[in-house]
């Protein structure tokens, strides 16, 4: 491509479309800079070619900017993945999952502790396209190689379950799914793609919400789909130039600075997170607390043999004298744990489910989730203490 003559003056509203670069000498900082493009331009005709792998070169503002782009090989690199796809959020990640491996006719499997938008979207959208989801136990292990049939697309993980918590046995999982060439996806937000090694474990497809503690201010809504191998990246990666999905580098740009601080956050919210769950299990008020960490949570032999820490997300199961409208009231007398949906932030949250189904003996409308943010733990257990002492 020409560049502009030096010493030509053209009309000030060209001049505004075309102007010279002024700042053209190298620059480096310890950060990503924020590039926002739909256009991408090309030297050489030879060179302009509209492909989403951009193997050559970019190619197309769709398919990444040097900020989208850096935060899913950030993420890849984290996660010892082949490559990471960024997404819009979560459950656009999981859509995004569902629709590269799964056809009209497809079957595939799901936990009945699953993110309740996945089970949403199974149930509706999914089955409109004439793919069929079946549930499962969590804690089937390698007892759901009998759910598996001919036209088995993919199975879904989701250990620890975002509610209820049971941890799964995956590796177990693993293996009766690849015996019978079923690929393995798994919604590792929980560990933040770092407390549980999915590859290690035989994991095809591992996927974030982002929004949580990659992210870590409460304050942008991404997700990433980090793939093994080869056949991965092609299949997720057109399925993600098919539907369309791209990401704002602005809020790819939150992310890299959350990730800086990924470590530190993530000791110290386990560290408060065992405290008051460890605090919460002496309450009279309480009959169980579900943390991973915890000898009596479903699955805690898993946790212990797989995953390399916790976090600050976990539940508890009230007495049964506790009503829903107790249970309410409890929460509002609450002021540092405020009321509000997803984790993994620096503040603290509480959450009540009165509809939840799926624990035994009608538990589950005493179940409360909590996370746990960076608050002093002190001021945690006193303001949940004077709540419970309220109600």
């Amino acid at each position: 491509m020409a560049e502009l003559k030096p010493g030509t003056r053209h009309h000030w509203r060209t001049r505004l479309i075309h102007a010279n670069e002024r700042q053209s000498k190298p620059f480096r900082s310890l950060t990503t800079p924020v590039y926002r493009a739909s256009t991408v331009l090309f030297e050489r005709f030879a060179d302009a070619s509209d492909d989403w792998r951009q193997a050559a070169g970019y190619t197309y503002g769709q398919y990444g900017t040097p900020t989208t782009l850096e935060l899913g090989a950030r993420v890849a690199q984290l996660e010892g993945a082949r490559h990471t796809f960024i997404t819009p959020g979560g459950l656009a990640a999981i859509s995004l999952v569902y629709l590269a491996y799964c056809r009209s006719g497809s079957h595939a499997l799901l936990p009945r502790n699953a993110y309740g938008p996945n089970t949403e979207l199974a149930h509706e959208l999914l089955r409109g396209l004439g793919i069929e989801v079946e549930a499962y136990q969590p804690g089937i292990g390698g007892g759901i190689a009998a759910q598996i049939r001919d036209n088995t697309a993919l199975i879904w993980c989701e250990s620890p379950g975002s509610i209820t918590m049971e941890v799964e046995d995956v590796p177990a999982i693993v293996r009766a799914a690849h015996a019978r060439g079923v690929p393995v996806a798994l919604d590792n937000t929980y560990a933040a793609g770092v407390l549980f090694d999915a590859f290690a474990h035989g994991v095809d497809v591992s996927l974030q919400a982002l929004t949580k503690f990659v992210g870590g201010h409460s304050d942008l809504l991404l997700g990433s789909v980090s793939v093994a191998n080869e056949q991965g990246f092609e299949r997720v990666g057109q399925a993600l130039n098919q539907l369309g999905l791209c990401t704002s580098p602005d809020d790819c740009s939150l992310a890299l600075r959350g990730m800086q601080t990924l470590a530190v956050r993530l000791d110290r919210l386990e560290q408060t997170a065992l405290r008051v769950a460890t605090w919460l299990k002496s309450r009279p008020e309480v009959e169980r607390v579900l943390h991973p960490a915890l000898a009596d949570c479903p699955g805690h032999e898993f946790w212990k043999r797989d995953f390399s820490g916790s976090s600050s997300v976990f539940s508890v199961v009230l007495q049964p004298e506790w009503t829903p409208a107790r249970i309410v009231g409890w929460m509002e007398s609450l002021a540092l744990f405020q009321m509000g949906f997803s984790w993994g932030g620096v503040a603290s949250l509480v959450m009540a489910y009165p509809h939840l189904s799926r624990l035994p003996e009608g538990r589950g409308p005493r179940l409360v989730r909590l996370n746990v943010g960076l608050e002093e733990p002190d001021d945690l257990i006193a303001d949940l203490a004077q709540a419970f002492d309220r109600a």
